[in-house]
């Protein structure tokens, strides 16, 4: 969410979704020119696709339900699925003889803070592709009636993330939210209620990213940037590909980073935390301090929202997101109400003050999948990347700067991998 939302506004009411067959193929016409004109994407291929179509298949044949549960590593990730969908399936249906009715299309759960970030105007075209909002810190129960019903009675098949936001890695995957296995049992239940035949089918995607040509010289111009900005002295690189000097300084910057943040929460918010270790294993050292580090973050939010730290780092997001909106978007200030100019000023300093407090959740959600040993144990191009991208988000915030920016490294091929067995959901009972 924007910095400059900090006003008093009305709640956030349910998007239902509304699918228009007019607006899908405007999407389908456009959706060429905005891969190649906002996304580093070059092109996109999958394996095994045959298995989406043979699942296409019997789901229009009324044989099953299915939901693809797709990794969510970057924000490009519903481009992707939609060239899947629209692109590749109906090829690869063609080049097997399989008959698939026209458009192959999913219905799709997103994050309901989507709009608040990336404006009202994609709220609609969720909903007029058939999309259904969750609100991800509170029990959402019109936003989970929404996804139950179009998984068992929806025109097409499901699509959602397990992970339920990004985490800015190709190569480690987020705790799994029980979300999607929970829509899948009450699928089942539903379908048996009904005295319905068909099986329920939960088919996991995976999509990962690649540089065509690694970008080191890229990587190494955003150290340096980030260095300037953290206060660091440039050492420039000679040979950009260096990976040993490469990790030195992205180590350094982060080791800088997190020790100018210690210092912010204690001098500021009078934290306790621990000082740095002399533990051979630097490493290790690092980890340890970026966890204390995002407890302490998370626990200054807490404190003001008066919630207590229960539960993982992403669940403690979660909730404090919530208790956030529910400073921000508040039923008084509906339209139809009136308020006073007084009223209305102390809204909206509660208000800001709420996103104030929000932003130390929103650096914790940037780091949360990142660890100390990530690039060292494997030093490509697309690990130097991410996690510099991610200390650029960082950096970005703490700057007030808007992270959804990023800068572009270089042109990217993003491959995309189904399941050879799809998982069948049986009822429990």
């Amino acid at each position: 969410m924007s910095d400059r939302a900090f006003r008093a506004q009305p709640p956030l009411d349910f998007i239902p979704p509304s699918f228009n067959p007019l607006v899908l193929k405007g999407s389908q016409l456009v959706a060429p020119f905005w891969l190649q004109w906002k996304t580093n994407i070059a092109n996109i291929q999958a394996d095994r696709v045959q298995v989406l179509a043979d699942l296409y298949h019997q789901f229009q044949q009324g044989k099953i339900r299915f939901l693809m549960a797709f990794r969510h590593p970057n924000t490009d990730d519903p481009y992707c699925m939609t060239y899947l969908l629209w692109n590749l399936l109906p090829q690869m249906a063609r080049k097997q003889g399989i008959l698939l009715q026209l458009p192959t299309h999913a219905h799709f759960i997103y994050d309901r803070g989507i709009p608040l970030w990336a404006g009202s105007k994609v709220g609609w075209l969720y909903s007029q592709l058939g999309g259904t909002p969750i609100v991800r810190g509170k029990l959402d129960l019109m936003g989970l009636r929404s996804a139950r019903q179009l998984f068992a009675e929806g025109e097409f098949p499901m699509a959602a993330a397990p992970e339920g936001a990004t985490n800015g890695h190709n190569e480690i995957v987020s705790p799994i939210e029980p979300g999607i296995p929970q829509l899948g049992f009450w699928c089942v239940e539903d379908l048996q209620k009904a005295q319905r035949p068909e099986k329920v089918i939960i088919l996991p995607i995976g999509i990962q990213y690649r540089y065509l040509t690694p970008p080191w010289k890229e990587i190494e111009k955003l150290l340096t940037q980030l260095e300037i900005n953290t206060g660091l002295t440039p050492h420039q690189t000679l040979v950009a590909s260096d990976e040993k000097i490469l990790f030195e300084r992205l180590y350094c910057l982060g080791e800088r980073l997190l020790s100018l943040m210690e210092e912010f929460y204690r001098d500021f918010y009078h934290q306790t935390l621990p000082p740095p270790t002399t533990e051979s294993d630097s490493e290790v050292t690092f980890a340890m301090r970026l966890q204390n580090l995002l407890n302490v973050a998370l626990s200054v939010a807490e404190e003001y929202f008066a919630l207590s730290p229960k539960g993982s780092v992403i669940d403690r997001c979660r909730r404090l997101e919530q208790a956030g909106w529910d400073c921000i978007y508040r039923e008084e200030f509906r339209p139809t109400n009136i308020i006073s100019p007084v009223e209305r000023g102390l809204a909206d300093r509660v208000a800001e003050e709420a996103n104030l407090r929000m932003w130390h959740m929103r650096l914790v959600e940037t780091f949360v999948a990142v660890t100390g040993y990530y690039v060292k144990e494997k030093p490509t191009a697309e690990r130097f990347a991410e996690t510099t991208l991610l200390l650029w988000d960082c950096v970005t915030r703490i700057k007030g700067g808007n992270p959804f920016f990023r800068p572009r490294l270089g042109k990217q091929q993003v491959q995309m991998t189904h399941w050879r067995t799809p998982i069948s959901l049986r009822s429990l009972g």
